[in-house]
This record gives C-alpha cells, sequence and structure tokens, in this order.
C-alpha cells in the first residue's frame, strides 16, 4: 500500500516485548482489529498487525517481521484497512510472504494487479470446483 504519510492517523509505540508491540493513538484516530499497522526503522517499513484493544487508546500489535531496532515513542502509521495481498494470474507459480511480497526472486509483482484481504470470506460452497484438475502451486 503506498499512500502519503501524512495522511494516515499516527501513533506512538509505548511497549516492546519481543514480536508484541503496543501503540498509542488519540481517541479519533484508535485503529480497528486486524488493521495493518507500520514503522519506519532503519530504511525499511516493518509491518504489524492490531489483535487487541488494551485500554487508554492502546492497541496491542503482532510484528510480521523483525521487531529488533524498534524503541519507544517511534512514530507508527495506521493503513485504516487489513493486510491485503496481490491476487490473480501475475501471482501463480510465484512464492509470496504473508505481506504479498515476492519471495523467489522473480522480480516484482506488477503494480496493477488486484489486491485482496487476507480476511475475506471463502467462496460459496456451490462457487467451488469439485472436478480433478492439476493444481497449480509453483512447488
Amino acid at each position: 500500500m503506498t499512500m502519503n504519510n501524512t495522511q494516515l492517523n499516527k501513533g506512538k509505540i509505548v511497549q516492546i516485548t519481543g514480536p508484541v508491540i503496543d501503540v498509542q493513538f488519540t481517541k479519533e484516530t484508535l485503529p480497528k482489529i486486524r488493521e495493518e499497522l507500520y514503522v519506519d526503522c532503519k530504511d525499511e517499513r516493518r509491518a504489524m498487525e492490531v489483535v487487541q484493544h488494551v485500554g487508554g487508546f492502546v492497541v496491542r500489535c503482532v510484528m510480521l517481521g523483525a521487531s529488533e531496532g524498534l524503541c519507544r515513542d517511534m512514530t507508527v502509521y495506521a493503513t485504516g484497512a487489513p493486510i491485503s495481498v496481490p491476487v490473480g494470474e501475475a501471482v501463480l507459480g510465484r512464492l509470496l510472504n504473508v505481506l504479498g511480497e515476492p519471495i523467489d526472486n522473480a522480480g516484482d509483482i506488477p503494480g496493477d494487479c488486484q489486491r485482496m484481504s487476507i480476511y475475506r470470506p471463502a467462496p460459496e460452497y456451490a462457487d467451488r470446483s469439485s472436478a480433478e484438475e492439476v493444481l497449480e502451486t509453483g512447488i
């Protein structure tokens, strides 16, 4: 997700316990559970996900990567959306991490590729295919 940081709600890290990060926001900017947050650390963007509202406008998050180098009072940005990954023909046979970033050294995913939430509902049973076919996984 590419947004300007000035357009996003901001919070501050108040506690770090390994991969668990507590971030304080204001009442008006408190992110929802399952919302993606990120912090810029050492010239890289590190993602986390809100898993709990603790109280006092603090949210508990789980890092989706390394937490080394983070410290209290660092600015955290709320994206306003859940984690989304690219879907469609462009990702067939590709190896992606949970954030939808390619980890197979086969180049970037096209920027115009459709992205969907990792929490979207499963397809209805009637819409599923029951025919036997080869499943392309890229493995």
